[in-house]
């Protein structure tokens, strides 16, 4: 059997890149994707091949996965990595910037899901992993429209697995929580831009203060922990449909399944600490 091959997104930098890294050291030929090519020159040491992809422009995905299916004629492994935070008031966010959220975080997504899966179904084999987040699960303040694409993600990949266990092929949802990458401080930036002032500034100023502190930072898990998740999930014969690692995952995801709503309102605003009124 020929080299496994992989397809991972968003690889530029924290996740990707540190996903990419591991699969390339657990014996996969790895394609990295990303807008940015000359961030991942370093890669090629490892034998990583970067390529450039934009998950917001369909000639530039399908023009990758070509290349891939070219080069390697196979791909058994496509990871979603590539995404965003945008927080703001719902009131406030241009509906400009929520559509394009959207469009990276889960059209992009769904579109190379698509573009493999012809693929796959040939090999009868694959493996789908979808990085979503423990704000697939949970709730915060401002920060709707990035919790929607998660939320969103979690469903396809929920009637996904349905969908294509004829075929052999698994999918795999990470829900990470807290980690060292550049996601706080982007959201935080764009919270800050559309609700720092205005009727939500004090609750847009509390949850980028939230977003950005450094007790925070400090705590959040290092991005090599859910590379180490996903390359155990799709090396396993039989890998679980979710996984939920990193800071605060596991407790905020339990938390939220066993409290009422307004409970889980009120730990939310205290740990954020949002004022109530």
């Amino acid at each position: 059997m020929s080299t496994p091959t992989a397809l991972v997104t968003g690889a530029s930098s924290g996740i990707g890149e540190a996903t990419a890294l591991e699969l390339a050291e657990a014996g996969y030929t790895v394609y990295a994707a990303a807008r940015r090519v000359e961030r991942m020159a370093h890669l090629t040491g490892s034998g990583i091949r970067p390529i450039a992809m934009d998950v917001t422009d369909d000639a530039s995905m399908q023009a990758g996965v070509e290349k891939i299916l070219a080069e390697t004629g196979r791909l058994d492994v496509l990871v979603n990595n590539a995404g965003y935070g945008s927080y703001g008031a719902v009131e406030d966010v241009p509906l400009d910037e929520a559509r394009y959220q959207f469009e990276v975080n889960v059209f992009g997504a769904a579109r190379l899901v698509q573009l493999v899966l012809p693929q796959m179904r040939a090999q009868r084999s694959g493996k789908i992993v979808n990085i979503t987040s423990m704000g697939g699960k949970i709730h915060t303040p401002l920060g709707a429209w990035y919790h929607a694409t998660k939320f969103a993600l979690e469903a396809i990949s929920d009637c996904l697995r349905l969908e294509l266990k004829p075929f052999g092929i698994d999918v795999v949802v990470i829900e990470p929580g807290g980690i060292k990458t550049e996601w706080a401080g982007i959201a935080a930036g764009k919270l800050r831009a559309v609700s720092s002032t205005g009727p939500y500034a004090p609750q847009g100023n509390a949850v980028a203060d939230s977003l950005s502190s450094e007790s925070n930072q400090r705590r959040a898990s290092a991005p090599e922990l859910i590379a180490r998740t996903i390359s155990k999930a799709v090396q396993a014969r039989r890998p679980k449909t979710r996984y939920a690692v990193g800071f605060g995952a596991k407790p905020l995801i339990f938390l939220r399944e066993v409290l009422p709503d307004r409970t889980f309102d009120a730990v939310v605003r205290r740990a954020i600490g949002v004022p109530s009124s």
